[in-house]
Protein backbone atom coordinates (compact mmCIF):
# COMPACT_ATOMS: atom_id res chain seq x y z
CA UNK A 1 0.00 0.00 0.00
CA UNK A 2 1.51 3.70 -0.97
CA UNK A 3 2.36 5.98 1.95
CA UNK A 4 -1.03 8.35 0.54
CA UNK A 5 -3.50 5.92 0.67
CA UNK A 6 -2.15 4.65 4.19
CA UNK A 7 -2.07 8.38 5.18
CA UNK A 8 -5.99 8.49 4.15
CA UNK A 9 -6.65 4.99 5.97
CA UNK A 10 -5.62 6.62 9.03
CA UNK A 11 -7.06 9.59 8.48
CA UNK A 12 -10.49 7.57 8.09
CA UNK A 13 -10.19 5.41 10.78
CA UNK A 14 -9.44 8.33 13.34
CA UNK A 15 -12.35 10.53 11.48
CA UNK A 16 -14.87 7.23 12.53
CA UNK A 17 -13.36 6.91 16.17
CA UNK A 18 -14.01 10.35 16.81
CA UNK A 19 -17.54 10.29 17.37
CA UNK A 20 -17.23 7.37 19.69
CA UNK A 21 -15.03 9.37 21.63
CA UNK A 22 -16.87 11.95 21.88
CA UNK A 23 -20.07 9.77 22.99
CA UNK A 24 -18.20 7.87 25.33
CA UNK A 25 -17.33 11.60 27.21
CA UNK A 26 -21.18 12.65 26.93
CA UNK A 27 -22.71 10.09 28.79
CA UNK A 28 -22.36 11.98 31.75
CA UNK A 29 -22.00 14.84 30.36
CA UNK A 30 -18.48 17.29 29.29
CA UNK A 31 -18.48 19.15 31.68
CA UNK A 32 -18.24 19.18 35.42
CA UNK A 33 -17.44 21.93 37.96
CA UNK A 34 -15.81 22.00 41.59
CA UNK A 35 -15.68 24.10 44.52
CA UNK A 36 -13.04 23.56 47.07
CA UNK A 37 -11.40 24.65 49.96
CA UNK A 38 -7.37 24.49 49.48
CA UNK A 39 -5.01 24.94 52.25
CA UNK A 40 -2.36 27.01 50.66
CA UNK A 41 1.05 25.72 52.35
CA UNK A 42 3.80 28.02 50.92
CA UNK A 43 7.43 26.99 50.42
CA UNK A 44 9.04 30.00 51.59
CA UNK A 45 12.42 29.87 49.73
CA UNK A 46 14.25 33.24 49.23
CA UNK A 47 17.94 34.42 47.99
CA UNK A 48 19.70 36.79 51.09
CA UNK A 49 19.55 40.39 51.18
CA UNK A 50 23.18 40.80 52.69
CA UNK A 51 22.35 44.56 53.31
CA UNK A 52 19.76 44.06 55.39
CA UNK A 53 21.26 41.55 56.85
CA UNK A 54 18.47 39.03 55.67
CA UNK A 55 19.45 35.38 55.17
CA UNK A 56 18.85 32.96 52.97
CA UNK A 57 15.03 31.59 53.32
CA UNK A 58 14.19 34.37 55.50
CA UNK A 59 11.08 36.30 53.85
CA UNK A 60 8.04 34.18 54.75
CA UNK A 61 5.07 34.43 52.97
CA UNK A 62 1.71 33.57 55.02
CA UNK A 63 0.10 30.23 54.34
CA UNK A 64 -3.64 30.25 54.36
CA UNK A 65 -6.99 28.38 53.23
CA UNK A 66 -8.97 29.63 50.14
CA UNK A 67 -11.96 29.25 47.96
CA UNK A 68 -11.53 27.68 44.89
CA UNK A 69 -13.61 27.21 41.68
CA UNK A 70 -12.63 24.34 39.06
CA UNK A 71 -13.97 24.37 35.77
CA UNK A 72 -13.33 20.75 33.79
CA UNK A 73 -14.16 20.13 30.36
CA UNK A 74 -13.81 16.14 28.95
CA UNK A 75 -12.58 15.63 26.01
CA UNK A 76 -12.75 11.47 26.00
CA UNK A 77 -13.64 9.58 29.08
CA UNK A 78 -10.10 9.96 29.94
CA UNK A 79 -9.00 13.62 28.89
CA UNK A 80 -9.71 16.11 30.37
CA UNK A 81 -9.04 19.59 30.76
CA UNK A 82 -9.14 21.54 33.72
CA UNK A 83 -9.34 25.76 34.60
CA UNK A 84 -8.79 26.35 38.33
CA UNK A 85 -9.74 29.62 39.64
CA UNK A 86 -10.03 32.03 42.72
CA UNK A 87 -10.24 35.69 43.45
CA UNK A 88 -6.80 37.70 44.39
CA UNK A 89 -5.69 36.45 47.95
CA UNK A 90 -3.97 38.34 50.00
CA UNK A 91 -0.74 37.29 51.62
CA UNK A 92 1.13 38.74 54.53
CA UNK A 93 4.64 38.50 54.85
CA UNK A 94 6.98 38.30 57.82
CA UNK A 95 11.19 38.74 57.24
CA UNK A 96 14.09 37.80 59.16
CA UNK A 97 17.05 39.73 59.46
CA UNK A 98 19.90 39.42 62.06
CA UNK A 99 20.20 42.95 62.06
CA UNK A 100 17.15 44.34 63.06
CA UNK A 101 15.34 41.54 64.21
CA UNK A 102 11.89 39.53 62.74
CA UNK A 103 9.08 42.01 61.21
CA UNK A 104 5.89 42.77 59.14
CA UNK A 105 7.18 43.61 56.26
CA UNK A 106 3.07 44.37 54.33
CA UNK A 107 0.98 42.40 52.42
CA UNK A 108 0.29 41.51 48.81
CA UNK A 109 -2.36 40.01 46.75
CA UNK A 110 -1.62 37.17 43.74
CA UNK A 111 -4.17 35.62 41.20
CA UNK A 112 -3.01 32.59 40.59
CA UNK A 113 -5.12 30.80 37.64
CA UNK A 114 -3.92 27.41 36.48
CA UNK A 115 -4.41 25.73 33.31
CA UNK A 116 -3.85 21.72 33.28
CA UNK A 117 -4.21 18.47 31.12
CA UNK A 118 -5.35 15.58 33.00
CA UNK A 119 -5.80 11.91 32.24
CA UNK A 120 -8.30 10.35 34.16
CA UNK A 121 -7.98 6.40 35.56
CA UNK A 122 -11.16 4.73 35.86
CA UNK A 123 -13.65 7.15 34.15
CA UNK A 124 -16.90 4.41 35.05
CA UNK A 125 -15.96 3.27 38.47
CA UNK A 126 -16.99 4.94 41.26
CA UNK A 127 -13.38 5.91 42.43
CA UNK A 128 -11.20 7.92 39.70
CA UNK A 129 -8.69 9.08 40.08
CA UNK A 130 -6.40 11.51 37.77
CA UNK A 131 -3.24 13.48 37.52
CA UNK A 132 -2.25 16.75 35.73
CA UNK A 133 0.16 19.21 34.51
CA UNK A 134 0.59 22.41 33.17
CA UNK A 135 0.87 26.22 33.88
CA UNK A 136 0.35 28.66 36.47
CA UNK A 137 -0.07 32.46 35.89
CA UNK A 138 0.98 34.30 39.13
CA UNK A 139 -0.40 37.75 38.68
CA UNK A 140 0.86 39.95 41.90
CA UNK A 141 -0.73 43.36 42.99
CA UNK A 142 -1.67 45.39 45.51
CA UNK A 143 2.01 44.89 47.44
CA UNK A 144 2.44 47.15 50.44
CA UNK A 145 5.69 45.88 51.52
CA UNK A 146 8.52 47.70 52.87
CA UNK A 147 11.27 47.24 55.63
CA UNK A 148 10.81 49.67 58.56
CA UNK A 149 12.95 52.70 58.20
CA UNK A 150 14.61 51.62 55.52
CA UNK A 151 13.32 50.90 52.22
CA UNK A 152 9.96 50.00 50.43
CA UNK A 153 9.83 46.69 48.58
CA UNK A 154 8.04 45.96 45.28
CA UNK A 155 7.01 42.22 43.59
CA UNK A 156 6.95 41.78 39.70
CA UNK A 157 3.57 42.06 38.22
CA UNK A 158 3.13 38.37 36.71
CA UNK A 159 4.70 35.04 36.49
CA UNK A 160 4.35 31.84 34.60
CA UNK A 161 5.45 28.55 36.12
CA UNK A 162 4.70 24.93 35.54
CA UNK A 163 2.09 22.97 37.89
CA UNK A 164 1.33 19.34 38.70
CA UNK A 165 -1.69 17.69 40.13
CA UNK A 166 -3.09 14.46 41.24
CA UNK A 167 -6.57 13.75 42.63
CA UNK A 168 -9.58 11.68 43.01
CA UNK A 169 -13.20 12.07 42.13
CA UNK A 170 -15.82 9.48 43.92
CA UNK A 171 -19.20 9.06 42.51
CA UNK A 172 -22.03 9.96 45.50
CA UNK A 173 -24.78 10.42 42.97
CA UNK A 174 -25.19 10.64 39.36
CA UNK A 175 -24.20 13.80 38.96
CA UNK A 176 -22.48 14.79 42.03
CA UNK A 177 -18.95 14.14 43.32
CA UNK A 178 -16.42 14.36 46.45
CA UNK A 179 -13.06 15.55 45.52
CA UNK A 180 -9.37 15.29 47.11
CA UNK A 181 -6.99 17.04 44.74
CA UNK A 182 -3.19 18.05 46.11
CA UNK A 183 -1.03 20.67 43.30
CA UNK A 184 2.36 21.99 43.03
CA UNK A 185 2.72 25.33 41.53
CA UNK A 186 5.82 27.57 40.50
CA UNK A 187 5.24 31.27 42.04
CA UNK A 188 7.86 33.10 41.85
CA UNK A 189 8.86 36.73 41.98
CA UNK A 190 11.89 39.20 42.57
CA UNK A 191 11.81 41.69 45.31
CA UNK A 192 13.50 45.41 44.21
CA UNK A 193 13.56 48.23 46.29
CA UNK A 194 12.39 51.99 45.71
CA UNK A 195 15.12 52.62 43.43
CA UNK A 196 13.86 49.57 41.07
CA UNK A 197 17.26 47.59 42.46
CA UNK A 198 16.76 43.73 43.15
CA UNK A 199 17.39 42.79 45.91
CA UNK A 200 16.40 39.32 46.51
CA UNK A 201 14.17 36.12 44.66
CA UNK A 202 11.59 34.65 46.22
CA UNK A 203 10.18 31.29 45.39
CA UNK A 204 6.75 30.89 46.94
CA UNK A 205 6.09 27.42 45.27
CA UNK A 206 2.99 26.48 47.43
CA UNK A 207 1.81 22.89 48.25
CA UNK A 208 -1.79 23.06 47.28
CA UNK A 209 -4.36 20.40 49.40
CA UNK A 210 -8.12 20.72 48.47
CA UNK A 211 -11.16 19.17 49.32
CA UNK A 212 -14.43 19.94 47.90
CA UNK A 213 -17.80 18.49 45.61
CA UNK A 214 -17.89 18.03 41.77
CA UNK A 215 -21.07 18.49 39.69
CA UNK A 216 -20.62 16.61 36.14
CA UNK A 217 -23.43 17.64 33.23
Amino acid sequence: MSRSLKLAATAAALAAALPAMAQQATQEGNWMVRARAVNVNTYNGSTPIPSLSVPSDAIHVESKVIPEVDITYFFTKNIAAELILTVPQKHDVKVKSSAIGAFDAGHFYLLPPTLTAQWHFNPDGDFRPYVGAGLTYSDFSGDQLRVPGVTGLHLDNSYVGFAVQAGFDYKLTKNVFFNMDIKKAQVRSDVENDAGVKVSRVKVDPILFGVGLGWRF
